[in-house]
C-alpha cells in the first residue's frame, strides 16, 4: 500500500494563491469554509475519515512591506460522531517579485509551516513552497501555483518532496461577477510519482465576487476525479481587508 499522506489535497485551505501580496499596514481577515458531503470513509493511522467532515479556518494576513507579508491560521474541523476538533496552526510568510524585475507575469513565493493534530494528519509538522505566477489579460485571469510539499516530522519525513499543483482560470463576466475553474492535485514525489489511482484530482467551477477592493468572496463545487479523491467537497472563501 502506497502512502499518500504528503500527496493528497488541503481541504482546510482550498485555494489558489494570487501573486499579489498584502499592502503595508493592511490586514485581511479570511474565513475559509469547506465540507465534504461524500468523502473518503478510510481511517487508516488513526486519522479520521473525511467523509462529512466540515473544516472552518481563520486566515490572517498582513502586510509588512510593499513585497512582503506574513499569515497565520487557526484550523478547525466538525467530525461526525466526535463534534468540533481543534486541527492545527499554520505560519505562511510571502515574497512578492517587484516590478523592477520586469517579468513577463506576476510571481511571489510562499513558505508555509503546519502543525497539525494527528488525527488529521500523520504527518504533524509538514512545510509547502509554493511559487505564484499569475497574469490578468483583459478580462481573462491565470493563476499557476506549482506547489511542492514535504514532512518534517511524521511517517513520510525521511522521504522528498511532493508535487501538489493547482490552476485558476477565470473570466470576468462582468466588473463584479468572475466565473472560472480551479484545479488542484496531489501527485506523489517529484522523483517517482504515483500511480494515477493513487494520485488526487479535482476540479471546481467557481464564482468570485468582487464587490469592493476590501472585501473578498470565493464560492465553488467540487469534484473528485480519481478513486482516492474526495467525491464531492464544497468551499467558500470570505474575506475582509482592514488598515491598521
Amino acid at each position: 500500500m502506497a502512502p499518500c499522506w504528503a500527496a493528497a489535497q488541503d481541504l482546510f485551505e482550498i485555494q489558489v494563491y494570487p501573486s499579489e501580496t498584502m499592502e503595508p499596514h493592511h490586514t485581511m481577515f479570511e474565513f475559509h469554509l469547506n465540507t465534504i458531503p461524500k468523502g473518503t470513509k478510510d481511517t487508516a493511522g488513526g486519522v479520521y475519515a473525511n467523509h462529512h467532515q466540515t473544516h472552518l479556518t481563520l486566515e490572517v494576513t498582513h502586510g509588512l512591506t510593499k513585497h512582503w507579508e506574513l499569515g497565520g491560521y487557526l484550523v478547525s474541523a466538525y467530525v461526525p460522531d466526535e463534534g468540533a476538533e481543534f486541527v492545527g496552526a499554520r505560519i505562511r510568510p510571502r515574497f512578492q517579485a517587484p516590478a523592477s524585475w520586469r517579468l513577463p507575469f506576476h510571481f511571489s513565493l510562499s513558505t508555509e509551516v503546519d502543525f497539525n493534530r494527528h488525527e488529521f494528519d500523520p504527518n504533524t509538522i509538514t512545510l509547502e513552497l509554493r511559487p505564484i505566477i499569475d497574469k490578468q489579460l483583459d478580462k481573462w485571469y491565470f493563476s499557476f501555483n506549482p506547489s511542492f510539499g514535504k514532512s518534517l516530522r511524521g511517517p513520510d519525513a525521511s522521504a522528498g518532496f511532493d508535487f501538489e499543483p493547482s490552476v485558476k482560470v477565470s473570466y470576468d463576466l462582468t466588473r463584479r461577477v468572475a466565473a472560472g475553474v480551479e484545479y488542484y492535485a496531489g501527485m506523489g514525489s517529484v522523483t517517482d510519482l504515483y500511480t494515477l489511482h493513487n494520485q488526487h484530482h479535482y476540479i471546481y467551477p467557481t464564482i468570485d465576487l468582487n464587490i469592493s477592493p476590501d472585501w473578498e468572496f470565493n464560492f465553488g463545487v467540487g469534484r473528485g476525479l480519481t478513486g482516492t479523491s474526495e467525491q464531492w467537497v464544497v468551499k467558500c472563501i470570505i474575506g475582509r481587508r482592514l488598515r491598521f
